[in-house]
């Protein structure tokens, strides 16, 4: 089977542990998803089958919309709730709505993060989570992250005893952006303490969370031979590159790699041979196009194959 399945991944979970299930679930060696969940996080995991994991980096492109929640009055190991409690700075009033949208906004744009040390980013070939579990501190790179909107979606939660103050929020953000860091940053930019303490992602690879189906679900279309009625076919990954169908000839063609003389001027172009995508080919200096990721065996997601 070659094509995409929006997965909805549950908290406590990896995003590996959901490889692992579909794998099992449909028979396939060849799976793959397109951005990690922490386990503490639900929502859309994306998950590529067969030829479709060629195509993950283009869902990864295409941004993600997340709705959480932020604690400000301390921080913790990790930026979130699953972390130890490191530093404290408990309020004795709470933020105006005022300030925290103000806050907020300052955000949007391209910014600069740095990844939490509770991540899979790699430094000298470890990752960053390997580091702190063995409680080694290294210098971490900084990244650039888009964030198209970040703001508060409901009214705020103060709590006196226990100095702090909690709210709703949704960011719409570019692929490596680090929702936990953005939170942390917020409660910098006010001068306190902060952690997410919830998050869920909403969209991803251009999927919506009410398109998810839960492992659940897929176990039961296997068991009834309807996996297939769930599989996406490749070409939702490049729904916005123009296509072409194919004639016989050209056809001949593709399957040999071939250039080709094209009409038009498109940056890139998708290949189509009966209602299938077969390639994606690209355009040269030169005025012909070349392949650039071949599909030969698509076979729109019916057939299962180890």
């Amino acid at each position: 089977m070659d094509g995409f399945l929006p997965i909805y991944k549950p908290a406590g979970m990896t995003s590996a542990d959901v490889v692992f299930k579909v794998r099992r679930i449909v028979h396939m060696k060849r799976v793959g998803h397109s951005g990690t969940l922490d386990p503490s996080v639900d929502g859309m995991l994306p998950i590529a089958l067969g030829a479709a994991t060629k195509a993950i980096s283009r869902l990864q492109d295409g941004g993600k919309v997340y709705t959480g929640s932020v604690q400000f009055g301390f921080a913790t190991t990790t930026e979130d709730l699953d972390g130890e409690i490191v530093e404290r700075t408990p309020l004795t009033e709470p933020f105006s709505d005022q300030d925290i949208d103000t806050a907020m906004a300052s955000f949007i744009g391209e910014i600069t993060q740095i990844p939490p040390m509770f991540s899979a980013v790699k430094v000298n070939g470890r990752r960053l989570y390997d580091y702190a579990r063995a409680g080694e501190t290294v210098e971490r790179p900084k990244r650039t992250a888009l964030i198209k909107n970040f703001a508060r979606t409901g009214a705020t939660v103060f709590d006196a005893a226990a100095g702090t103050q909690s709210f709703p929020f949704i960011a719409s953000v570019g692929k490596g952006t680090y929702i936990r860091t953005l939170s942390v940053d917020l409660g910098k930019k006010l001068g306190v303490a902060a952690a997410m303490s919830q998050l869920t992602r909403q969209v991803s690879g251009g999927f919506t969370l009410d398109q998810a189906v839960t492992l659940e679900d897929l176990a039961k279309a296997a068991e009834t031979g309807r996996v297939a009625d769930l599989v996406v076919p490749l070409d939702h990954a490049y729904s916005d590159v123009p296509a072409i169908d194919l004639t016989e000839a050209a056809w001949a063609r593709v399957q040999n790699g071939a250039s080709l003389t094209l009409p038009g001027s498109e940056a890139h172009v998708a290949l189509r041979y009966h209602g299938l995508l077969k390639a994606i080919y690209r355009l040269t200096d030169e005025g012909v196009y070349r392949a650039e990721t071949m599909y030969l065996a698509n076979d729109g997601g019916k057939n299962a194959a180890d």
